[in-house]
């Protein structure tokens, strides 16, 4: 299988890549998290300028009309900066489910204004993403609508986001997704801190209503929570990646730069190790992330990729940023140096839309689904 990156995609991600630099700076995120919104806003406008809040949306809402791949490369270079921007709410769970799945009218309402950095999306999948449990909000008709009761919990960017996607429990058992305002009448949000210092919101619905129109997919089609989890754990893949390629990075100029005996921490047997096993598992977290956004770009099944990618992402990615941590020695738990966030970000994503276990489970009963 052939990963190498054509032109337009090496452009994206050296756009991308230049712009997280100069704006997503060490002291400018330090900035940002002592905030009250925990979003920087200045970079959120600098990626809109650059048409990269649209870069997988379809050119008739004003995107440039390239895919879930494209979107992983912007995404990993977030990761590499730890850049406090709803990226992934936004694009991977909100934008990208409307665009394929929504209406005319859904998609013109929400989509240009996610691509001139107007309008935050996100959705709440915690709970159908950790692989064994359902929704915790049922849907219930209401005259031509909709009534939803129930909780959603660790929504992110929900204090930002104009809509949050919402699967819920359906009449007779099936999942549907719905865009719900968390600002409206019959809905509590509670604020919580994340590990990696982001903010999620717990919502609470308590007979909110919702209109036949903001229904996404056919109420009478196939469940869209699927597709919508698929592409919202392979973009939280590519983060994971970002993350622990510049945490290994930094490790490596730390050892290189720092002598003991006379000579650099870095040639030590012992370091030397920690170092290479952490670059075999980040290349690993690539090439499966890869091959899982490649799988849903061309339409195919991508249920054992997804979980694969994730199960990287999650056993990996959480034993990159110990051992990056661990290689900077005391500086590794100084919060005034860069490395701490990268140990934040790996953990939290280890454990969002389903931790290592959760995934071979879910491989479990996909091999067993299959031999029956």
């Amino acid at each position: 299988m052939d990963f190498t990156l054509s032109e337009d995609q090496q452009a994206i991600a050296d756009l991308a890549a230049r712009i997280f630099e100069d704006q997503a700076t060490p002291e400018r995120v330090k900035e940002v998290e002592g905030g009250t919104d925990r979003f920087d806003r200045a970079l959120w406008t600098k990626l809109a300028e650059a048409n990269l809040l649209g870069i997988a949306l379809p050119e008739d809402v004003g995107g440039s009309g390239y895919g879930i791949v494209e979107l992983c490369l912007l995404l990993e270079q977030q990761g590499k900066r730890v850049a406090p921007v709803p990226l992934l709410p936004t694009l991977a769970m909100g934008a990208l489910p409307i665009a394929e799945l929504g209406t005319p009218e859904q998609r013109a309402r929400w989509l240009p204004g996610v691509i001139e950095g107007h309008t935050i999306l996100t959705a709440a999948l915690a709970e159908v993403g950790s692989g064994t449990l359902g929704p915790g909000v049922t849907a219930e008709p209401d005259g031509v609508g909709w009534r939803l009761d129930g909780t959603a919990m660790s929504v992110p960017a929900a204090h930002l986001a104009a809509r949050v996607l919402v699967p819920a429990r359906m009449p007779g058992g099936d999942l549907g997704v719905l865009l719900v305002d968390p600002t409206g009448p019959g809905i509590t949000r509670q604020l919580a801190r994340t590990t990696d210092r982001a903010i999620a919101a717990h919502l609470s619905f308590a007979g909110a209503s919702v209109g036949p129109e903001d229904v996404l997919g056919s109420p009478d089609g196939a469940s869209p929570v699927g597709r919508v989890l698929d592409r919202a754990v392979v973009a939280l893949c590519a983060v994971q990646v970002g993350v622990a390629e510049e945490a290994l990075r930094m490790a490596a100029e730390y050892t290189s730069g720092r002598h003991q005996f006379g000579r650099p921490l870095a040639t030590f047997q012992g370091a030397a190790l920690k170092a290479a096993d952490a670059y075999i598992d980040t290349e690993a977290m690539r090439a499966t992330m890869w091959q899982a956004a490649w799988r849903l770009s061309q339409g195919m099944d991508a249920t054992d990729a997804v979980a694969v990618a994730k199960w990287w992402a999650a056993d990996a990615g959480h034993r990159v940023v110990h051992t990056t941590q661990h290689l900077h020695g005391g500086l590794g738990a100084d919060v005034d140096y860069p490395i701490h966030r990268y140990f934040l970000w790996g953990k939290q994503i280890e454990v969002t839309l389903g931790g290592a276990s959760q995934q071979l489970a879910r491989l479990g009963r996909e091999i067993a689904a299959a031999a029956r």
